[in-house]
């Protein structure tokens, strides 16, 4: 499917960014596969079950807040036909529940995060406006960028879902959007993959209650995720644009 292709994943380190690369030489791709620790996502890239990178795979280090390194890097870079962001840049008080967070902390984060996505999403169109070569971008929001949290899911844990995620993914989902009306080149498309809860381990309570709120399978496994990812990157979703496709089992029904 992805023959001849180069495709950018960037959070490659990352649990999504990570399998999603493997998905994507599996399927002939050819992958820029960049984080912000370099160690860290080759040693979780080659922890993966049946990696290999079969001479497919660039890792480079990039830091999505380093205006300068993210602007050299697509002024320098060649043949790119796609790029996702799975990144998720926060601090260390990210995370707190809504009456525990400071003004400084939220919007540092969101900074952080949908800063380094306008970045990303913008230096992607300024490659597109440059080279003129079709160009699929894939932005990751999320269920909670679509409806309220449900707060009683989290109910006897110490998780909550965080004022600053709703902040960041919903307006993820307006930026993509807003960048494809910009652009407004068919050649040129800015969709967002809005998943539900994926598995890692979460505290049974937890997963019992989300599970309730699905259709049957509950929190998502990573793989179902990637598939969305590779059909909006793909040829067969050449006329899809602006859109934002939510995978989560029904929950947010």
């Amino acid at each position: 499917m992805f023959k001849h292709k180069t495709i950018l994943v960037a959070g490659a380190g990352g649990l999504l960014g990570s399998n999603l690369v493997l998905a994507l030489i599996e399927q002939g791709a050819s992958v820029i596969a960049a984080d912000i620790n370099r160690q860290v996502m080759t040693s979780r890239l080659e922890a993966l079950a049946g990696f290999n990178a079969a001479g497919r795979l660039t890792i480079i280090e990039l830091d999505l807040n380093d205006s300068g390194a993210v602007k050299l890097f697509f002024q320098s870079v060649k043949g790119l036909d796609g790029a996702v962001n799975c990144a998720y840049p926060r601090n260390k008080h990210y995370g707190a529940k809504l009456f525990d967070v400071e003004l400084e902390h939220f919007n540092e984060n969101v900074s952080l995060h949908l800063g380094a996505t306008f970045l990303f999403m913008q230096q992607c169109a300024a490659y597109f406006e440059r080279e003129k070569h079709p160009f699929s971008l894939v932005n990751i929001s999320s269920v909670y960028g679509v409806i309220a949290p449900r707060f009683e899911v989290y109910e006897n844990t110490a998780m909550t879902m965080p004022v600053e995620y709703a902040a960041i993914k919903s307006g993820v989902i307006q930026l993509s959007k807003y960048l494809t009306a910009y652009v407004s080149n068919s050649l040129f498309r800015s969709n967002c993959v809005s998943p539900g809860g994926i598995f890692d381990n979460q505290p049974q309570a937890f997963l019992d209650k989300y599970k309730a709120h699905c259709m049957g399978k509950g929190m998502l496994d990573i793989g179902d995720v990637t598939g969305t990812v590779l059909f909006l990157l793909s040829e067969n979703a050449k006329y899809v644009n602006g859109q934002n496709i939510v995978v989560d089992d029904g929950f947010s029904l």
